[in-house]
């Protein structure tokens, strides 16, 4: 993550940095565009080609040792491009990054530029055809896809104030569904989504093929042993399977090279034996990749 933090942000918290968010980066990276062009060939996104490859085909092909090495590497490159000429329709420089609530809510609260939309997340619709209206845009994007109907609910106002953002996050969050932040291009912030796994693209291409497109937070969960009950509610609340319940201790452990940091957890845990550190004071643990 260093190169993001340093170019984009200040200290490891690159979704923190006001600029990332303002119109003047919009305007001045030509942001109406490239988003435009992005998102009425949405679809598309989930059938691009790599090197000639159809994104419906990796699967096998990334798992050869050579040329799954090429695959990822050519992958992460079009995720991560900060190149001026960027492909739009295979939404080059496109990826985001896993945060608890609070940092959700501050940056809906006091950094995202208005308008503020809420509207379908198109995982859920490309993945198993559900229509829920759980992703919150904001500044240019907002303006982009009210132009586009197959994203914007037919049945309630669109638009919605920073208070009503904050509590929908909270709503979402309460619910298992874990907020992620999203440049859109690299280094223009326009979304905090509220992701499932699978259903997210994201997690689908992290977790399955190891390609990084959703950083984890920098943020890991501490389990206090002496309060943990074992009731197993948080591990039934883990969408990533970061936590385990052990039957001769009674007691569930976290796996550490699974947890996110999404800090989904703590809102099934009654006993107060979860919380989110930074994940720099976990040795061992203190990278996001």
């Amino acid at each position: 993550m260093c190169q993001w933090c340093m170019s984009h942000g200040a200290g490891k918290k690159w979704y923190m940095n006001a600029k990332n968010y303002s119109d003047e980066l919009a305007e001045e990276s030509n942001m109406k565009d490239y988003l435009t062009e992005q998102w009425m060939n949405f679809e598309q996104v989930y059938i691009r080609k790599i090197m000639g490859f159809s994104s419906k085909d990796l699967g096998y092909k990334l798992k050869m040792p050579v040329i799954g090495k090429i695959l990822r590497w050519r992958a992460e490159n079009m995720i991560h491009s900060q190149k001026k000429r960027r492909n739009p329709v295979r939404a080059d420089g496109h990826f985001g990054q896993v945060i608890p609530l609070e940092d959700a809510q501050i940056i809906m609260s006091e950094l995202a530029a208005e308008p503020i939309i809420c509207n379908y997340c198109m995982c859920r619709w490309m993945q198993r055809k559900k229509k829920e209206a759980v992703c919150i845009n904001f500044g240019v994007l907002s303006e982009v896809l009210e132009k586009l109907p197959r994203f914007i609910p037919k049945d309630r106002v669109v638009r919605i104030d920073r208070e009503t953002a904050v509590e929908k996050l909270e709503e979402f969050n309460k619910k298992g569904y874990i907020s992620s932040v999203w440049f859109q291009p690299i280094p223009y912030i326009n979304a905090v989504c509220s992701c499932e796994s699978p259903e997210c693209g994201a997690f689908t291409l992290r977790n399955n093929f190891d390609i990084n497109v959703m950083y984890k937070a920098e943020y890991i969960i501490q389990l206090d042993q002496d309060k943990c009950q074992g009731c197993k509610s948080c591990v039934a609340m883990c969408q990533l399977s970061a936590i385990r319940f052990i039957p001769s201790m009674d007691r569930v452990i976290i796996d550490y090279n699974k947890c996110f940091g999404c800090g989904v957890c703590r809102h099934a845990c009654k006993h107060d034996a979860l919380k989110l550190i930074p994940r720099e004071d976990y040795p061992g643990f203190d990278g996001t990749y």
